[in-house]
């Protein structure tokens, strides 16, 4: 494991000092994470040309629960006195002799941004840009192995829920279930907040449960992820409750699940983003749902929940093997409700059996 950090700082570091600067802060918590392994909330990563520091605020017994960082980093935890991590690691690349800092821009506050000029004014600071996130679009295998486990898990806490009474229980009652259980099983906690909708309220994007209660011949949307080792999947799943499903469920049900198909099937290497998405928007324009839709059909997944590539008719970019993804269109009719089918992929080239389904619970529209 220290191996692969030290990697990819080494590949960060290539970067940074390509661009003429000679020490990098990175902050963004996931890019932490990524660079340097388990750290304490509220952490920073200073880069060097030839050593790395990583500053932690709080006694060293803060450090999370499901790990360590990278042995081969150097630690430094900060007493309450010392202030902010960001601002001491720039004044400690500025004691070590740097003229120039790349720092993460999109993250640093303006307010963090002054303070890191006042202790180092001599310091010349520059944008490192997406650097980082960048690199995480590609995922290695460890990194799939994480996801994989955290989909067993979110596809397990599923099903065992789908084996239960629902009817009468309300959406907050079941969320808080999904989330008891992918603990139970082993998740370090939700990927991100559970939607579970009915009647009415299925099939909207990251609808918030309320306490409405299931009904009999409602619409049950589902979405859940679990987070293991860091790693963030995806799931979501829709089903009627109680009795056969009405002819307008199954229809509707049908052209989602046609969509949603038609965009795991265009994930190929070099594939464009936008393409995907029109794949899966196409299907839903046709039968009159252009209006309803969302701005995306897709995102990345991995030490965020909502990473690039972006699925979008704007997108940039093509994709690339071993990148993981989410197809999820989804349409909703105002008062009636709706559907969302959502899985995790990773995107693999025709010849190792194209794209690999994480996310495995049945697709089937099951009254339960």
């Amino acid at each position: 494991m220290s191996e692969m950090y030290a990697n990819r700082r080494t590949r960060l570091r290539e970067q940074y000092s390509a661009a003429g600067h000679a020490a990098a802060l990175v902050s963004r918590p996931a890019n932490v994470r990524y660079l340097a392994g388990p750290a304490p909330h509220g952490a920073v990563l200073l880069l060097g040309r030839t050593a790395d520091l990583l500053l932690c605020p709080g006694p060293p017994e803060d450090r999370p629960t499901e790990g360590r960082p990278d042995e081969a980093l150097r630690v430094q935890y900060l007493t309450a006195g010392q202030g902010d991590p960001a601002v001491a690691a720039a004044d400690f690349a500025a004691g070590q002799g740097a003229d120039s800092l790349a720092v993460e821009e999109h993250h640093l506050t303006v307010a963090r941004h002054r303070e890191i000029r006042s202790v180092a004014p001599r310091l010349r600071t520059a944008d490192l840009g997406g650097a980082v996130e960048q690199q995480r679009v590609v995922k290695d295998e460890e990194e799939i192995s994480c996801l994989r486990i955290g989909a067993e898990i979110a596809d397990q806490a599923l099903g065992e829920l789908l084996e239960s009474i629902l009817v009468g229980r309300t959406e907050r009652h079941l969320a808080l279930e999904l989330e008891r259980r992918l603990v139970d099983h082993g998740a370090e906690g939700p990927a991100f907040p559970t939607s579970v909708a009915t009647g009415p309220n299925s099939g909207r994007r990251a609808h918030r449960p309320t306490d409405r209660r299931v009904e009999e011949g409602d619409f049950l949307s589902v979405c859940l992820g679990a987070t293991y080792r860091g790693y963030r999947c995806e799931i979501g799943r829709t089903f009627v409750i109680g009795t056969s499903p009405a002819d307008w469920q199954i229809e509707l049900y049908d052209l989602v699940f046609a969509a949603q198909r038609a965009g795991r099937e265009a994930l190929a290497p070099g594939a464009a983003c936008r393409d995907v998405d029109r794949v899966t928007r196409q299907v839903l324009d046709a039968a009159g749902y252009a209006g309803g839709l969302p701005s995306l059909t897709g995102h990345g997944v991995g030490l965020e929940i909502d990473e690039d590539p972006q699925l979008a008719p704007a997108a940039m970019g093509k994709l690339d093997a071993c990148v993981p993804v989410t197809v999820e269109p989804g349409v909703h009719l105002p008062g009636r409700g709706g559907v969302r089918i959502d899985d995790t992929l990773v995107v693999r080239p025709e010849a190792d059996g194209g794209p690999e389904l994480l996310t495995i619970t049945t697709k089937e529209l099951l009254a339960l």
